[in-house]
């Protein structure tokens, strides 16, 4: 019996997603719980595993959009699992030997007895070409490493197909102009859905932007002589993102308007603080949620953050994980940022952007002084927050890294 394979629902307001990669081919015997293939949407990519056992059968190829509720394969479960090979008796005949008299690893043999070197059948397992489409131009018409190279590259930029005597492209494919200097691809669910929300952002919120500074010496020199103490105690480095939300909730609570939002005609105030960490990954840009982050210790909020960077660009981001939050931190810092103006993780109303340290000199007491200094900058949604409360709120967020004993520290 043929047990259908469906795009199941993965989340609130998501409709459909591509099939990016197939983990099994068709013909495979899974079990329940393998991993069959990833399903990237505009919010999460999601491994979707075989429910029952069998002989699957894909109907979709990798990079089709589908939609919810799709049938995308088949699994025959009236099929069982293929009986171990008996072991081959090793050969009792000596290595043949290469140059300077080491032994030369035997080529493979593919299922229509074409040989493949090592080298080849690497290239073919890792870009999942079909050797019997490869043109070969070795010695008897074997498929050189030159060959298989060629047709990986050719297969990155689309797999052509012949439409009344020219060469098209699929639209879910990149395509390359005739002369290599333009390539068009599709764009990614995730991709899509960030210009769309920043679009949305731009022409519905009334974005300002205010800045400051901040000296990082305080933080700088307690994170040194708390670091060998935290990370023997809790198991994780001492980061500056943990000061920066720690501040931010503080300053949050001393000024509450910058924790909500608006909707339709009226304003949504957040008594609560799940704080949006951005993450930059190679799919693009996700904020995944720190829950109640005022209740967390500093290395509560280390090992979450330390988790969302890895399973962000694992891909393995739950929905849950991106759903929600009042307030949004971005650290354009580690890319070398020196200054920016963040767009609003919308509907929230604020954002704060860190950025990198850099030694500077300033006047302290009268004297010039080289101090590492940050630049801060707090984009706010002008519609409900007036220009003395954000910057009253930066400010906040200024006196509480340059003093943080001011933040409940808990090392």
């Amino acid at each position: 019996m043929a047990v259908e394979v469906k795009i199941p629902a993965v989340g609130e307001s998501i409709t459909s997603g591509i099939v990016s990669v197939w983990h099994k081919k068709s013909g495979d015997f899974v079990n329940p719980g393998d991993a069959l293939f990833t399903l990237e949407t505009d919010k999460v990519s999601t491994e979707i595993a075989a429910e029952t056992a069998g002989v699957l059968d894909t109907i979709v190829p990798e990079g089709k959009e589908v939609k919810i509720g799709e049938v995308v394969a088949t699994i025959d479960d009236s099929k069982k699992a293929p009986s171990a090979k008996p072991e081959k008796k090793k050969d009792t005949e000596p290595s043949p030997k290469g140059r300077g008299g080491s032994e030369t690893k035997p080529k493979e043999e593919t299922a229509d007895g074409e040989t493949l070197s090592p080298a080849v059948r690497r290239i073919v397992d890792e870009e999942h070409l079909d050797p019997a489409k490869i043109s070969g131009t070795g010695p008897g018409g074997r498929i050189t490493k030159s060959d298989a190279l060629a047709a990986a590259q050719g297969k990155s930029v689309g797999d052509a197909v012949s439409v009344s005597g020219k060469q098209t492209a699929s639209p879910t494919e990149n395509r390359e102009s005739s002369d290599g200097r333009v390539v068009r691809k599709k764009m990614s669910p995730l991709r899509r859905k960030i210009a769309a929300q920043l679009v949305m952002a731009q022409q519905t919120a009334a974005i300002l932007t205010t800045f400051n500074e901040c000296d990082m010496s305080g933080v700088q020199k307690l994170r040194a002589e708390s670091q060998d103490a935290f990370v023997k105690k809790h198991g994780v480095k001492l980061g500056f993102m943990s000061f920066f939300i720690k501040a931010s909730v503080e300053a949050l609570k001393a000024v509450p308007v910058v924790n909500g939002r608006i909707e339709d005609e009226d304003f949504i105030q957040n008594n609560f603080y799940d704080i949006g960490v951005a993450v930059g990954t190679d799919r693009g840009l996700v904020v995944p949620i720190v829950r109640d982050a005022d209740k967390k210790t500093f290395a509560d909020l280390e090992r979450e953050i330390g988790d969302f960077a890895v399973r962000a660009r694992e891909g393995k981001l739950k929905f849950e994980d991106l759903t929600g939050g009042t307030f949004t931190v971005s650290n354009g810092g580690v890319y070398g940022s020196l200054v920016s103006t963040p767009i609003l993780n919308f509907p929230q109303s604020g954002i704060l952007g860190m950025h990198k340290i850099m030694p500077r000199p300033i006047a302290v007491d009268g004297k010039m002084e080289i101090r590492p200094m940050m630049y801060l900058a707090l984009s706010y949604d002008h519609r409900a927050i007036d220009g003395k409360e954000a910057v009253t709120f930066l400010i906040k967020v200024k006196e509480c890294i340059e003093d943080p004993k001011k933040l409940p520290l808990d090392f």
